[in-house]
């Protein structure tokens, strides 16, 4: 593993889509809110325009050497990272090597930036100067040279059509013209993640890790470019061990790189779990059993940006209820980097309110309570206490004894009771109940499809 991961609690927050000067903005909130970490979406020249554009436009880059898009440029990028120093939060940010920008209806060549882009940046050359992160923009990034020859990914279970095709929505999409690992290719993005690097960005989320080759990842994320910067892969699969996207595409990228992960196995063995024919006591030890990431190597999460917003991932949507207790035991837990999801309504899903699902859960006083948990209890050791198919409880600490936190999740439709050898009196930071011990034996009752994190009272 990379020397430079967080030794301490990072809660990171996803400001998904977020613009630069809305970040820097909230900067001071968002410290209060208990995060460590912003993570942004790609910081590059892509598509804009006066009347906005689509999320998924920020991950069709145009220029690695200047950030020029919907979210803001260089100058907000800069002004961000000053407003978030200042409160001592990090930057993450998303990083997408895998292809370019689709541009097929404007164009044949594989020329980026495109022509057009190209005069813009000689017509109004002091701004691009202004924006410039690096490199010469009188000359191209990237020609037909740079690129890996143009077909379609058909097999998603086939390595080489994932690492080497294109993806596409369909036999009339052209795609995404898929960059090939040549010398050029590697300098150009290695240059681009120092530039950022010297800017102050902490870490960094390799968009679509599993369409990258092992040889590209080791090529790029070299031993400087690694060096002090926590760095995880998106690469998504229905599960853990034995299932074939874990084996053929994640377990490659763990045993070959130092890089961290989201732990798609945890999110899915969690998903099953809460689900009404599932059982809490997959929770016990996932890891054990090949359903979760070591610790050290894994991002947790309820949701991604890919979940809701992507119509082949909608069936992941939790229901409310249940992605509050999915929070519950990832902020929870020991082990991992927890990553919150926000949004701007990009899906168009409500809650049960009416409101935009994600817009404010970043905020929302039961994500900062259960991430006030989570920072109190960083590093403490995790004890089960009891499970059965509808009741998970563990202690945080050391022993029974010197226990630090109680976690407890109760999934089924009805109130359920558990009773714990405990002195003292302990304040559910959820519901901001106190409960007292009477005669060395604590009795806490949990209430149907809700959760407890308690702590001591005093």
């Amino acid at each position: 593993m990379n020397s430079n991961y967080p030794k301490h609690s990072n809660v990171i927050l996803h400001a998904f889509d977020w613009p630069y000067s809305l970040v820097a903005q909230r900067a001071e909130e968002i410290r209060a809110a208990g995060y460590k970490t912003v993570l942004v979406s790609p910081p590059m020249k892509s598509y804009k325009s006066e009347q906005g554009t689509q999320w998924w436009q920020r991950y069709q880059p145009q220029d690695y050497r200047v950030i020029d898009n919907q979210l803001g440029n260089t100058d907000d990028f800069k002004a961000m990272i000053e407003a978030l120093n200042g409160h001592g939060v990090w930057l993450y940010v998303d990083v997408v090597f895998n292809h370019m920008a689709n541009e097929s209806s404007l164009r044949t060549d594989l020329v980026f930036p495109n022509a057009q882009d190209m005069a813009a940046y000689q017509t109004d050359a002091a701004y691009y100067e202004q924006q410039k992160l690096f490199g010469d923009l009188s000359q191209p990034l990237f020609d037909e040279t740079d690129f890996l020859e143009a077909f379609p990914i058909e097999d998603w279970k086939d390595p080489w059509q994932v690492q080497t095709g294109r993806i596409s929505g369909g036999p009339q999409d052209p795609g995404l013209p898929s960059l090939s690992d040549n010398a050029h290719v590697v300098e150009q993005q290695r240059a681009y993640l120092k530039a950022l690097k010297s800017l102050g960005v902490k870490g960094f989320r390799i968009d679509a890790a599993k369409h990258l080759t092992l040889e590209h990842l080791a090529k790029v994320w070299t031993n400087d470019i690694v060096q002090d910067v926590h760095i995880f892969g998106e690469i998504i699969t229905d599960g853990g061990a034995t299932e074939d996207e874990y084996e053929l595409f994640l377990q490659p990228y763990l045993e070959h790189t130092r890089l961290a992960a989201y732990d798609f196995p945890l999110f899915q063995t969690l998903f099953d779990a809460l689900d009404t024919k599932g059982s809490l006591k997959s929770l016990i030890d996932p890891y054990s059993f090949g359903q979760a990431l070591s610790s050290r190597r894994a991002i947790t999460f309820a949701v991604t940006h890919d979940i809701p917003n992507n119509d082949v991932f909608s069936n992941l949507v939790m229901q409310e209820q249940d992605e509050w207790m999915a929070y519950t035991y990832i902020l929870g837990r020991d082990g991992g980097v927890p990553l919150i999801y926000t949004d701007l309504d990009t899906s168009g899903i409500k809650d049960s309110s009416k409101q935009p699902r994600w817009m404010n859960a970043w905020h929302d006083t039961r994500m900062q309570r259960r991430i006030d948990f989570h920072n109190r209890m960083h590093g403490e050791k995790m004890e089960l206490i009891e499970a059965s198919d509808d009741l998970l409880v563990f202690y945080r600490g050391e022993v029974a004894e010197l226990a630090k936190g109680i976690v407890a999740l109760n999934k089924s439709k009805r109130a359920q009771t558990v009773t714990l050898e405990l002195d003292g009196e302990w304040y559910d930071l959820l519901s901001g109940k106190l409960f007292s011990a009477e005669e060395g034996s604590l009795t806490l009752p949990i209430d149907a499809k809700d959760s407890l994190m308690l702590v001591h009272a005093n």
